[in-house]
Order: C-alpha cells, then sequence, then structure tokens
C-alpha cells in the first residue's frame, strides 16, 4: 500500500478549527447523541444504524473513514492516521458480533477517540472524551 500525500499548505487556523468543529459534529452524533436515562452512559447512531447486518457496518465504516479522510487532509501524521484506522478496525472486527457487537461499539466509541487524536494534534481543547 503506498501513501498519496496531497500537496497543500497547511491549512491556516481558522480552516483547521472550522473542519474539527465539523468532524466533532458528526463523531458525537454516531457515538454520543443519545443519554441512557438516568445516567451518563452516551451511545449515538452507531449503536441504532449498526443493528442493520451489513448494510449499517458499511454504512458506519464509511462515516468513520470519511473523519479520517479529513485528519489526513487537516496534516495529522501517518502514525496518527494509523492509529485512527486501527481505533476503526477494533470497532469493525467487533461489530461484526451480531449483538455483542454492537454493545461493545456502544462502549469503545471509536469516532470519538479519532476525534481526540486530531484534537491532541491540533493542540485544541479535549471535548471528545466529555461525550463519552
Amino acid at each position: 500500500m503506498t501513501w498519496t500525500t496531497i500537496e497543500h499548505d497547511a491549512l491556516d487556523a481558522a480552516s483547521a478549527a472550522a473542519r474539527l468543529k465539523r468532524l466533532r459534529t458528526i463523531a458525537w452524533a454516531v457515538d454520543g447523541l443519545f443519554r441512557l436515562p438516568g445516567t451518563k452512559f452516551r451511545f449515538g447512531l452507531n449503536s441504532v444504524i449498526g443493528l442493520t447486518p451489513a448494510a449499517g457496518d458499511v454504512m458506519l465504516a464509511g462515516i468513520s473513514l470519511y473523519i479520517v479522510n479529513e485528519a489526513r487532509k487537516i496534516g495529522l501524521p501517518k502514525e496518527k492516521i494509523a492509529r485512527m484506522l486501527a481505533n476503526i478496525g477494533v470497532e469493525a472486527a467487533a461489530g461484526a458480533v451480531p449483538l455483542l457487537g454492537n454493545l461493545f461499539d456502544m462502549g469503545f466509541k471509536a469516532n470519538l477517540r479519532n476525534i481526540a487524536i486530531i484534537e491532541e494534534h491540533l493542540g485544541a481543547a479535549p471535548t471528545a472524551r466529555r461525550w463519552s
């Protein structure tokens, strides 16, 4: 596998911040949109869409890969992109197990983990963790 690098100047701070805001919203919707009543436990559309065999998993993987691609455009190094892909791989592998995989996805929250990696790289305030 070869890495393709997009030739571009580093994103200005405003552009990177706008991208990060959009990615946070997507990750929050997928991993933390709903709260289990009476608890602080959050889960997202991942848990609902993931109940659809195969098609749901493919759609969720596409959303997760979109976040990784945006992180690449922001300029994250290959090592951090690899960590993000590993998070998606773990969630996808566990998610392949019917029902138990959905329970795992509710706790693992790969997209919010990946947002935390982007925030760390940009030196942004870590907001993704508060949603889990």
